[in-house]
């Protein structure tokens, strides 16, 4: 007999629907947070929006300034704002 247990569902996990300004980056599907933020990632390299002075710093092009309200911003300080964009489907 087997006792296998289903995978645990944590908050990080959950599915959410980012927002308008949000959706630009990442897309219009619900996401869980982990993806959103490998996505946002995926944009900031691609766009090359690291500081080069300060590297954990980045520097907000148009559609990553709607969602973080700044011109730049710490990698620690992005999780906070990003998570304003992101809601329940």
């Amino acid at each position: 007999m087997s006792t296998t247990t289903a995978p645990k569902t944590t908050a990080f996990m959950k599915a959410l629907k980012p927002s308008a300004a949000l959706a630009v980056i990442v897309g219009s599907e619900p996401l869980p947070r982990t993806e959103v933020t490998k996505r946002i990632w995926d944009y900031i390299k691609a766009h090359n929006l690291q500081n080069p002075a300060n590297r954990r710093n980045i520097l907000c092009d148009g559609p990553l300034r709607a969602v973080m309200d700044k011109d730049e911003v710490t990698m620690f300080e992005m999780t906070g704002l990003v998570s304003k964009h992101l809601g329940p489907n």
